[in-house]
């Protein structure tokens, strides 16, 4: 794949969409259910990343070539979101987790091994597959995840659907530097582009099902290797991230890496640096 560096943000996504493989598989556990679309990049040991609430697969924008070069890289929209359809009821995050599952199985197997690794609403549901009978996995990472049952502050958002032109870009803009994204400099157009998008197709409210705090028991009892990253400045921890620090020594083995001046999109704003450290936390699963 190509530098990116000189590609209009509408260019660089329209790209590493053609680039994709594109895949479909039902939002349900039944086949007459809707459909959920997976695109994947690259060849080799399977990473499946799963994105954020109010996301798409634009969420690893600025991780998937990296990864690519050497791996299978797979990238759904979650069910409800990006062009995936609604889930089938019940709407708990370990209903939508055995749908992820089954869409992985599709895709490469029952029995093929695979990593994975999700961001905040992703991250949950990654926490829930890890747990899960038939989950073949070599590591989960979780990347901010939602779902502790940790102390979180509140954010508070702007309306966007009620806005057009340039007053919904600035809205977007601060609702990045809000909870996405610590450093305002590193709100550049291509994160608004995305975060437009993603709102736009946002039609599944994500939030509740953290709030049922099922995510740790499925994440204690898995057997594959466990890690998480952080920005160390993620609006949905700060100031609480001590708390985190300790709940994950309470997990043997877990590998906890906080990034600096960073915050919640912490792939996006960081990912110089995420990269790198996610890539030795899945050399040392091989």
């Amino acid at each position: 794949m190509n530098d990116s560096t000189s590609l209009s943000p509408e260019n660089l996504l329209a790209r590493l969409d053609t680039a994709a493989t594109r895949t479909e598989t039902p939002t349900g556990l039944s086949d007459d259910s809707g459909k959920m679309v997976w695109r994947s990049w690259g060849n080799g040991p399977v990473l499946v990343l799963l994105h954020g609430g109010s996301g798409s697969w634009r969420h690893w924008v600025r991780n998937i070539e990296y990864f690519a070069r050497d791996r299978r890289v797979i990238a759904p929209d979650l069910p409800g979101l990006g062009e995936s359809d609604q889930p089938e009821r019940p709407w708990t995050a370990i209903h939508v987790g055995e749908i992820v599952l089954r869409g992985i199985h599709a895709l490469i197997g029952p029995e093929t091994k695979f990593d994975l690794a999700g961001f905040s609403f992703g991250g949950m549901i990654s926490g829930h597959i890890a747990g899960m009978d038939g989950a073949k996995l070599g590591s989960v990472t979780l990347v901010g995840a939602s779902g502790l049952a940790l102390t979180r502050s509140p954010t508070q958002l702007l309306r966007v659907r009620d806005k057009e032109g340039a007053e919904k870009m600035a809205a977007h803009r601060e609702n990045l530097a809000t909870l996405m994204i610590h450093d305002r400099a590193r709100i550049d157009d291509l994160a608004v582009v995305i975060q437009d998008w993603n709102s736009d197709h946002n039609r599944f409210n994500s939030p509740p099902l953290g709030r049922a705090h099922t995510m740790q028991r499925f994440l204690e009892k898995a057997t594959c290797r466990r890690g998480g990253i952080w920005g160390d400045r993620d609006a949905t921890a700060w100031p609480h991230m001590q708390e985190r620090h300790d709940y994950f020594a309470t997990v043997p083995g877990f590998d906890f890496s906080l990034i600096p001046n960073a915050g919640h999109w912490v792939a996006y704003e960081a990912a110089e640096i995420f990269n790198p450290i996610l890539r030795e936390m899945l050399d040392r699963a091989a």
